[in-house]
């Protein structure tokens, strides 16, 4: 059975390059993995969100798989000498040497998604190699012309046929250690989270699973926690534009009687 004391709460820093700059990434966020919308600095942002008491932080390039290229680990290593919490660094990653990459550079747990679906052998090496806990297999997912949901790859942009309920239980086989699972419908809509997806999902694997796409209001957390049962629920668009931080977000969560760490 599993089992987590503290639900947590995340932030998701999703990144893209400069329009004016190839080295220099721009803090954006989606709406349904395409209108994009700049918002500001990166690692600024990350560290407004570790003074808010962000549990984890969740770092994602959008440019490097598109762009064939391999994660700017500079962007990563600034975070890590400014910011002290766990963070989820993912794009790009396409083999056990660039897992080695971002965690000597100060990444915690790395997630793939395209790399996954194509060589999920990755999976395995990469749990034998660094630990299960290192290993996190992000699923992003959109309901077909049938209402089927189906998993996406190359962010949002090529479809599968694969069920993200049995792609889920074949990670954690793997060796997956989490799973972030992330509503292309809901991204950036404010519209609430897919609960019926996420509670399919929590109930066929064993590991943690991470919500994200959707959320508008307080509420819609603690429906991730309360009725898709997540052990976390990662956001982006609603604490960019929401006048809301993590800690009070966090205290909604908590008067719902949802067991989650409250003090810095």
């Amino acid at each position: 059975m599993k089992y987590m004391l503290k639900r947590r709460l995340i932030p998701k820093l999703q990144m893209k390059q400069s329009r004016f700059s190839a080295e220099h990434m721009v803090l954006v966020t989606t709406v349904q993995f395409n209108k994009v919308i700049e918002v500001g600095d990166p690692v600024s942002q990350a560290k407004i969100y570790q003074a808010q008491a962000a549990d984890e932080l969740i770092f994602l390039d959008l440019d490097a798989t598109p762009q064939s290229r391999k994660p700017l680990t500079h962007i990563i290593r600034k975070a890590a000498e400014e910011i002290f919490m766990p963070m989820t660094i993912g794009g790009g990653v396409q083999s056990v040497q660039d897992f080695r990459l971002l965690l000597e550079n100060g990444a915690d747990k790395v997630a793939i998604n395209t790399a996954a679906v194509y060589t999920p052998e990755l999976i395995t090496a990469a749990s034998e190699r660094f630990g299960a806990q290192c290993v996190v297999v992000s699923i992003d997912v959109r309901r077909n012309e049938v209402g089927k949901h189906r998993v996406w790859t190359h962010c949002g942009k090529q479809p599968t046929n694969l069920d993200p309920v049995e792609w889920a239980q074949q990670a954690e086989e793997r060796g997956a250690g989490e799973l972030l699972v992330t509503s292309i419908d809901r991204d950036g809509t404010r519209q609430g989270l897919d609960i019926e997806l996420i509670a399919r999902i929590v109930e066929s694997v064993s590991v943690p699973v991470i919500a994200a796409g959707g959320c508008g209001v307080a509420l819609d957390f603690v429906d991730g926690f309360l009725k898709g049962k997540a052990d976390a629920v990662a956001a982006g668009t609603f604490f960019c534009f929401q006048d809301q931080n993590p800690m009070q977000t966090r205290a909604h969560i908590a008067n719902a009687g949802i067991p989650i760490r409250l003090h810095t």
